[in-house]
């Protein structure tokens, strides 16, 4: 990167804080209650099997990094399918490693390790991960969509995810991100660097509907120019607004790039290299430089240009490491894509992409003739659940009319507050660890507990194990607050033990039930 983007920004964006939002659990929604996104994916995520994500899965709703963590790592397995519903703003501190069987998570970036079949969706107010990106690795059938990242850092403070807003390496396979709002306030001397990075074997990707901006760096299609076994990327219907290079730099592989808006682009766009194909149809590119060619290497790449407007673009001199497209983009390689596809006039298509692209525009997309059209399955508004509620197991809470006891409590709590029925009273212990029990005067068989914390202390909860209380057996272990199922066991006391915590942590409810 030769030049820093801040200084050329168009209007100065307010610093970001990053206070630690009160957390709040994952949520397990009705299956009447789930909602069913408009669209589906498009480009060359529909290939290799197609990108479905959590379809057909258990939708959950998330308020915080540690409860989509949670939810991951509540799945009966890695491959379990899951919707997750994202409303409110993501940071550094409501998010915390969560493990499990069906996870492989990390505090301080939302990590999609591992694991496949997941979808992750912005509802309600919008959801915002300020300063923490998304990590996807070594993972397949993934969607985003409906989200907004923003001032992801790799230096400075706090860094995350490498500071790339979304990442993908490792043997990825089947992403789709769509309606997203992705965006920095600077390039790599402000501490960021880019905004849609896919590396390392990743393959079968569509970036559409979506915003990238203000930025050093948009992206990249290998990490080096021997990092050559990515690609077969679509990217349509985006903006490219206000970034200095890479939008994006392609190192082999094959790209398909139609219908998108390129503005303020102020030292390289599109730059194809090392082998790289890219077919570059119906866009608009305005008051940029350099938009297509190969930049910065003497290793080639190649492109197949059809229909695209050039209003105002400058183009410097052909180098050695220099070898621009135009003033007179031709067509230097063809390239065929294995799919369907509606191309817009690229005249409209500042036009359809504003209207359309980003998110918390609805999932508008073109009709094909340049007017914004909502999907026919439309998102349905999920009815408002106190995020600490949990649909209710089968059978009678143990608990009510129980005993109960445990290593300490803080003041002005107690512990017959857990089984009391009672959201508004609670247990904490004196500390920031410590044990509650429920205890019965005869042997009973439990299955399945759920912990609710007060309200406003929602992730308060970290890690935590469950014990049969006489025997020392650890039934099971996780972390964050709600439902807990587990083999059923005879035990006159059963044992929640907190091990780890975010400030102090307030159990109102600890039910249990037989089934």
């Amino acid at each position: 990167m030769r030049r820093a983007v801040a200084s050329r920004l168009h209007a100065v964006l307010a610093a970001v804080a990053t206070a630690a939002a009160v957390g709040a659990v994952a949520v397990a929604l009705p299956v009447t209650q789930a909602s069913a996104a408009a669209g589906s994916a498009t480009g060359y995520a529909t290939g290799n099997g197609g990108t479905t994500g959590g379809a057909g899965g258990q939708t959950v709703r998330a308020t915080t990094g540690t409860a989509i963590h949670a939810a991951l790592c509540g799945r009966a397995s890695s491959s379990t399918p899951i919707i997750i519903e994202v409303e409110g703003t993501i940071n550094h501190g409501n998010t915390a490693k969560v493990s499990g069987e069906s996870c492989n998570t990390a505090a301080g970036v939302i990590e999609l390790k591992q694991i496949s079949n997941v979808t992750i969706i912005g509802v309600g107010g919008g959801a915002v991960f300020d300063q923490l990106g998304i990590h996807i690795r070594e993972a397949s059938n993934i969607i985003i969509r409906n989200v907004t990242v923003r001032n992801v850092k790799k230096s400075g403070s706090p860094t995350s995810n490498g500071g790339d807003a979304i990442g993908m390496e490792s043997g990825v396979r089947n992403v789709w991100v769509d309606h997203v709002t992705l965006e920095a306030s600077g390039g790599e001397s402000e501490g960021f660097d880019g905004l849609f990075d896919m590396k390392d074997n990743t393959q079968y990707v569509t970036l559409s509907y979506s915003i990238l901006r203000n930025s050093g760096r948009g992206g990249l299609i290998g990490s080096s120019e021997s990092d050559l076994s990515n690609g077969y990327v679509t990217f349509h219907h985006n903006l490219y607004e206000n970034l200095d290079s890479r939008t994006p730099l392609l190192r082999g592989g094959i790209a398909h790039i139609y219908n998108n808006s390129y503005t303020n682009l102020n030292e390289s766009g599109i730059n194809s290299r090392a082998g790289g194909r890219a077919k570059v149809e119906n866009n608009y590119f305005k008051d940029s430089k350099d938009v297509l060619g190969t930049f910065y290497t003497s290793e080639p790449g190649y492109w197949q240009v059809a229909g695209n407007i050039f209003d105002n673009v400058t183009w410097s001199a052909p180098g050695s490491d220099n070898n621009p497209a135009g003033p007179d983009p031709r067509s230097n390689t063809t390239v065929s894509v294995p799919y369907s596809y509606t191309l817009d006039g690229a005249s409209c298509v500042p036009d359809i992409v504003r209207q359309t692209a980003g998110a918390n525009k609805g999932l508008q997309e073109s009709n094909g003739n340049c007017t914004p059209q909502t999907p026919t399955a439309t998102p349905t508004v999920t009815p408002t659940v106190t995020p600490t509620v949990t649909p209710t197991p089968g059978g009678p809470n143990l608990s009510l009319g129980a005993g109960s006891d445990g290593s300490s409590k803080a003041s002005g709590t107690s512990y017959g507050n857990v089984r009391d029925g009672n959201l508004s009273t609670y247990w904490s212990p004196a500390g920031s660890t410590g044990d509650i029990s429920i205890k019965w005067g005869s042997a009973t068989t439990v299955s399945r507990v759920v912990i609710r914390e007060a309200p406003g202390s929602e992730g308060g909860i970290g890690a935590w194990q469950l014990l049969n209380a006489g025997t020392g057996a650890v039934l099971k272990s996780g972390s964050g607050a709600g439902a807990i199922t587990f083999t059923p066991t005879s035990l006159s006391k059963i044992t929640f033990r907190i091990t780890g915590s975010m400030g102090t942590p307030k159990v109102a409810e600890f039910e249990t039930y037989a089934g």
